[in-house]
């Protein structure tokens, strides 16, 4: 991709992604802008909301999940997001089905069949009917009290298949972190979508949030099949708009403007949406700097330093007492100006946690 094309694409992503330019004042309206975020790690999907709604602290993020306007669970690839409550249901029952049937090799080494899974959701759903709210940890023990074994990995999967069959989800904040609900209690006004609906709801807003993208972005972030997709994009009409780059077409909303962003710094976490979002990340990493961002390849994205839309390095914190170090490591030395910009983001991401800011370093390696 040449270099003016990664430029007007990663200008377009910081908008659409709302990482520059945004009017968000609550985590809960980045979660129903941006359809689902990746959130296998809490810490870094609180961020993300966060850093998309400035001012936003994470007791501002924790409020949301606790007064029920977001949850976290496995919409889309088997893998936890963050959702606006009220969408949960329709995105689970687009590739439900599909995900469940590619789990059952796994499950069956387990010793989980579906008598298996039957006894287990009897159990959650009388440890939390009534308004329960249970730890992970909490939700397990009762699980392995009524007989239902946990260990070597059951626990996990027994709850991954109770989320995916939509009994329960992760809602309020808690002690222990993250309490385990049942869906329909605390989701209670879920909205009701025919599949028709909720495949140009998912073109509309993949597109709309994380556009420019391909067809084949959508494809591998929402698992759905190509013509279901195709569906979903015409149902969607004139709300998106074809933009043709180097031969490639791209989606992105109709509304949004081809124009230049202000030159900025973000210090994104691990996982986000702006790079994790995609099939081809060529627009904003460059492929030499994939391993540095994604070690050995393993799934595994680190926090990342991104500068006038493009990713030029990580960043990881440590937490101490009364404030919060920010080391970045860059692919190539920076100016003075990036420094200064990284400098106001460390404090911004202090300021997040409710920390002082304390030793913010950076370097080129």
């Amino acid at each position: 991709m040449r270099r003016t094309d990664r430029a007007r694409i990663a200008n377009l992503r910081l908008v659409s992604q709302h990482l520059a330019a945004s009017t968000f004042s609550s985590p809960a309206e980045v979660a129903f802008s941006m359809l689902a975020m990746q959130a296998q790690d809490l810490s870094s999907a609180q961020w993300a909301l966060a850093v998309r709604s400035p001012g936003s602290t994470i007791a501002d993020v924790d409020h949301a999940f606790t007064e029920g306007s977001i949850v976290r669970s496995w919409p889309f690839r088997g893998t936890l997001h963050v959702t606006p409550a009220a969408d949960l249901g329709w995105m689970l029952a687009l590739t439900r089905d599909r995900t469940l049937r590619g789990a059952k090799t796994r499950h069956a080494g387990l010793g989980l069949d579906e008598q298996t899974f039957s006894r287990a959701a009897g159990v959650v759903r009388n440890s939390l009917q009534g308004g329960g709210r249970l730890s992970r940890a909490a939700l397990l023990a009762e699980l392995d009290a009524a007989g239902v074994a946990t260990d070597h990995q059951r626990g996990g999967h027994i709850i991954w298949y109770l989320a995916h069959a939509g009994l329960i989800c992760f809602g309020p904040m808690g002690a222990s972190g993250q309490a385990v609900v049942l869906t329909d209690e605390w989701v209670t006004e879920p909205r009701q979508l025919s599949t028709d609906e909720a495949l140009a709801e998912l073109a509309v807003r993949y597109f709309t949030s994380h556009g420019p993208a391909t067809l084949r972005d959508l494809l591998w972030w929402s698992k759905v099949l190509v013509p279901e997709a195709r569906r979903g994009i015409e149902g969607a009409g004139d709300r998106l708009r074809r933009l043709a780059v180097d031969g490639t077409t791209y989606y992105l909303s109709a509304d949004q403007a081809d124009e230049p962003v202000a030159p900025g710094l973000v210090l994104l976490p691990g996982f986000d949406e702006y790079l994790l979002g995609y099939e081809n990340r060529d627009a904003v990493l460059a492929r030499e700097h994939s391993a540095r961002v994604v070690p050995g390849s393993n799934g595994i994205f680190l926090p990342m330093v991104v500068s006038n839309g493009q990713v030029v390095g990580t960043w990881r914190r440590t937490i101490r007492r009364a404030s919060v170090d920010i080391a970045a490591s860059t692919f190539a030395p920076t100016t003075s100006t990036v420094t200064a910009r990284y400098v106001k983001a460390a404090r911004g991401y202090a300021r997040y946690l409710g920390l002082g800011q304390g030793e913010t370093t950076i370097a080129d390696c």
